[in-house]
């Protein structure tokens, strides 16, 4: 027998991480927030660095500028985050939009303008939102995309500041961020407007978090209403975008980055919130309720419509519903999958619906990652959506005629007009469109609008928000269109190249530092696959638990898109603990394929940390 006393445990030594040099910073379109310096990886030794790969129309990516302000804050002499952002739509690869995103979306610090998405290609990104990781020394240590990581992130920042403190590696001090002068004016890049009764226009000063009455000009400010300052109490907003009038003679807001719906009493300037918690929806919560109980996420636009407010609510790409005398919410249509597919409303796929308008049996919709202009109309069963113009993620433009084949780029407002038509804010292409149901034409109204993003009518004239230029402009509906010579365009990401045959699906999840997978209530992750067309997948598409899955590629279909949507959800690893906290991570991946006889038999998609085997 051996009367020695036990070894005492070792402390569980550091995860090893996987390292790879950082490749360099290059943009074509140069630095903003830097006071006019160029960055690169050298000037960033000895701090901790997040790339966030972002472009200003996705909303997911706001949702992470939103999610990475308070690390950004409490770290702010250790940790330096650099958007590089990387544009899909044609308008935001202009230098001047993405100085104009980059303020109207609060973004404090550096950005670096990459239009030919040299850097995004660099670091092997394939979606929007990816944050990616360098360690002080210029190391590659973590991947993150989708949305739902800063716990995770906030770990690993607090991680390296230790070991990098430890080594002497870390540097302290100011980062590179240089806040840009500040312009006045007096609506800053609004967002939506309404005509009020009183013949008074009210408009959301959305940079300004405020909503702002204007005279019937359109011009003189009559109030303001909000504290100007980011915030869910009281009167305060955070980026309000949509209104719409209640039968009561109340507006109903979109207080967009609070998740809620707020009521505006008109005659006492008292603002009431009616619906959400201020709690961005995730997977897994209440799609019904009380209003007050249920969490929403980035509502865009409200329209009185049925008996009910119908909301686009751009941040899970589904239409919901308040109903005021009943005091709950609903969804009403879509799935949370993004994308374009029309048919019973519980089945259709939207992509970040941003305007409505209601008109007779008809609620048009602006849907925007789509570019696409669809309607909700009643069947004997219920609702069905119906798209008039638009064909998917990918294919966008300026071209008139026939809406089959007719093209918009990022609408972002819809307007019903006296003869049945619709006018469409087509954001990114500086223009007023016009579609005729009765033809079945588009058409082009007007031009040189920077970035309108909604529009009213008011007598004989319709009122369109020039969001980038910051005014309301005037403008009587045209008797004949303008003619516009066509430009059809795709996204510019390069489709990668799988092989033939079976193509192994890898969706890269690494729970964060001290969590593990929430597996008390069964399976914690979730993969969904589809394809456009359908016949590009001729066995493996559907709903799975598993984060990995075999795809057998159609020989007949040579490219397309395939589209993947992961969930996993991590909880803190204490067995001690019985309510731990618990995170969900998730994304949806639009990914265009090729297939050549040389082609990758494996597609690696991360959610979160290194792929190993890449």
């Amino acid at each position: 027998m051996n009367d020695a006393a036990p070894a005492p445990t070792p402390a569980p030594a550091p995860r090893k991480r996987a390292r790879v040099r950082a490749p360099e910073l290059i943009g074509k379109g140069g630095w903003l927030n830097t006071g006019g310096k160029d960055l690169s990886l050298a000037d960033l030794r000895g701090r901790i660095t997040i790339l966030d790969f972002w472009t200003f129309c996705c909303i997911n990516c706001l949702h992470v500028l939103d999610e990475l302000r308070e690390l950004e804050e409490k770290h702010r002499d250790t940790l330096v985050i650099i958007g590089v952002h990387s544009p899909k739509f044609v308008h935001e690869a202009d230098h001047a939009a993405v100085v104009d995103a980059v303020e109207r979306y609060e973004v404090h610090h550096p950005v670096l303008d990459d239009p030919e998405l040299a850097t995004w290609k660099q670091y092997a990104v394939r979606a929007w939102p990816t944050l990616v990781v360098i360690d002080p020394e210029g190391y590659v240590v973590a991947q993150h995309a989708g949305e739902g990581h800063a716990h995770a992130i906030a770990k690993l920042v607090e991680e390296l500041e230790a070991e990098h403190g430890a080594k002497g590696t870390l540097r302290r001090g100011d980062g590179p961020y240089v806040a840009p002068e500040p312009v006045a004016s007096d609506l800053r890049f609004p967002g939506k407007a309404l005509l009020l009764p009183s013949g008074n226009l009210l408009v959301s000063d959305s940079t300004r978090h405020q909503l702002v009455e204007l005279a019937a000009d359109g011009e003189s400010v009559v109030r303001r209403i909000g504290s100007g300052e980011r915030g869910f109490a009281g009167d305060s907003f955070s980026e309000p975008q949509g209104l719409a009038l209640l039968p009561d003679g109340r507006v109903v807001v979109a207080d967009t980055v609070n998740h809620a719906l707020r009521v505006l009493d008109l005659e006492t300037g008292a603002v009431e919130t009616v619906a959400g918690t201020g709690r961005q929806w995730w997977q897994g919560s209440p799609t019904s309720g009380p209003a007050l109980e249920v969490d929403l996420s980035s509502p865009w636009d409200v329209a009185w419509w049925q008996g009910k407010v119908w909301i686009a609510m751009a941040g899970v790409h589904q239409l919901w519903t308040w109903d005021p005398a009943q005091g709950t919410v609903e969804v009403a249509a879509g799935t949370t999958n993004e994308g374009l597919h029309d048919g019973p409303a519980a089945e259709a796929w939207f992509a970040q619906p941003s305007g409505l308008a209601a008109a007779g049996d008809r609620l048009w919709i602006a849907d925007s990652e789509t570019s696409a202009l669809r309607y909700v109309h009643p069947t004997d069963t219920g609702y069905a959506v119906t798209s008039a113009v638009g064909t998917g993620l990918f294919d966008f433009g300026h071209r008139d005629g026939d809406a089959a084949q007719a093209l918009l780029q990022h609408p972002l407002g819809v307007t019903a007009l006296p003869d049945g038509s619709v006018a469409v804010c087509d954001t990114y292409n500086h223009a007023l469109r016009r579609y005729d149901p009765a033809t079945g034409q588009v058409s082009t109204l007007a031009t040189d609008l920077r970035e309108p993003s909604d529009a009213v009518l008011v007598g004989e004239d319709i009122v369109v928000v020039e969001s980038a230029r910051h005014r309301l402009t005037r403008l009587r509906l045209p008797e004949e269109a303008v003619r516009v010579d066509a430009v059809a365009h795709r996204t510019q990401r390069a489709a990668t190249e799988v092989a033939p045959g079976t193509l192994r699906l890898d969706v890269v999840f690494r729970a964060p530092s001290g969590q593990k997978l929430d597996t008390r209530y069964g399976p914690s992750t979730r993969l969904l696959v589809s394809s456009t067309p359908s016949e590009l997948l001729a066995g493996g598409e559907g709903a799975g638990s598993d984060l990995f899955r075999e795809l057998a590629l159609n020989p007949d279909v040579t490219e397309g898109v395939l589209h993947v949507s992961a969930m996993a959800a991590s909880c803190d690893d204490d067995p001690a603990n019985e309510y731990p906290a618990c995170h969900v991570h998730q994304q949806d991946w639009g990914v265009p394929v090729r297939v050549t006889a040389d082609g990758a038999s494996r597609l690696p998609l991360v959610l979160a940390g290194m792929d190993d085997e890449g």
